[in-house]
């Protein structure tokens, strides 16, 4: 009954939370820290009271091993926000965030000495030509839409290409972050929802460096056109970033469940399928621009994805395992 529902959060609360971003972004593309600022609060108060229990319950992982992937977290869950106000489209932003595999492999090789097998790296293969292929389509169609010196004399494209360059940065602190996560799990063992907890919670002072930015989109949000609920008239962005905050705290804690509750399997299969519903969804329902090149880039990416995981060998495993059973 838990994975089942652990699933169901996971299809749900992830692909409506992407729902809920991609409103806000069209509203107003730069709310990206606003809406991070109100993500880590609500699930800092949550796990205040549910992770460690109103402050009663012993950390595990000493608060010093913290800063180093607190400081990571926020970077990266910042510039992924921020690359939105650079003409970075919803599709474009899905698809080069399942660049990760590849980032850390390409880290884990200088960072850590790692080798890998024949299979993993043209797994890689596949998934870097396939995002190399949807940002080349992607650069085509931005040059298509505008090419003309905007304020302060720079093109739309020029700020496209800028967009790229944090999504690439975004994406290769992401992948450092994994494997210092790697060596912190096996130095203390595993404990996510505590590690979610401080990722989320520490880093709240350093909003105090973008206070200008937030009140300015406070403003922004404020003055956004108004949805009538209950015979109130609450503005738009209030409450797209309610649905987004809310979905992403059950996305996550979905996530956390569904790895304590299945086997590696399933939770490939599970977060790779809703990947790719988020992304129909993005393409269909918001009628972002998609073509015949992006789809093939999208399909290397996913399919290399699926050979990363050797998603055929642990179905394979899970047979033997069944007639082991039977």
């Amino acid at each position: 009954m838990k994975a089942a529902l652990a699933i169901a959060g996971v299809m749900l609360g992830c692909c409506v939370n992407v729902i809920f971003l991609e409103l806000l972004v069209k509203e107003d593309p730069g709310s990206g820290n606003l809406i991070n600022f109100c993500q880590f609060v609500i699930i800092s108060i949550e796990g205040f009271f549910f992770t460690l229990r109103c402050g009663t319950k012993k950390i595990a992982v000493p608060l010093r091993e913290y800063l180093v992937l607190v400081v990571l977290f926020f970077v990266v869950s910042t510039a992924n926000n921020m690359a939105f106000a650079f003409n970075i489209s919803m599709t474009l932003h899905l698809i080069f965030r399942s660049g990760s595999l590849m980032a850390n492999m390409i880290l884990g090789m200088i960072i850590m000495g790692k080798r890998y097998t024949i299979t993993k790296y043209l797994s890689i293969t596949m998934i870097s030509v396939g995002i190399c292929i949807c940002t080349i389509a992607s650069s085509k169609d931005m040059e298509n839409k505008s090419t003309t010196p905007i304020e302060g004399g720079f093109s739309d494209y020029f700020w496209w290409v800028v967009g790229i360059t944090i999504l690439t940065f975004a994406l290769f602190t992401s992948a450092r972050m994994g494997l210092f996560q790697e060596v912190l799990y096996k130095k203390y063992g595993k404990h996510p929802r505590e590690a979610l907890f401080f990722t989320h919670f520490l880093p709240l002072p350093g909003f105090a460096l973008l206070i200008t930015d937030l009140i300015t989109h406070v403003g922004i949000a404020n003055k956004s056109a108004p949805l009538d609920y209950f015979g109130f008239a609450i503005p738009c962005i209030w409450v797209y970033i309610a649905g987004n905050v809310l979905t992403q705290a059950v996305c996550i804690n979905s996530v956390y469940v569904l790895t304590t509750e299945c086997t590696s399997l399933t939770v490939t299969l599970v977060v790779t399928l809703r990947k790719f519903i988020s992304l129909v969804i993005s393409i269909f329902y918001f009628g972002n621009p998609f073509t015949v090149a992006h789809w093939l880039g999208t399909i290397l990416v996913f399919a290399g994805t699926i050979l990363y995981s050797d998603i055929p060998g642990l179905i394979q495993q899970s047979k033997k395992s069944a007639k082991k059973v039977d």
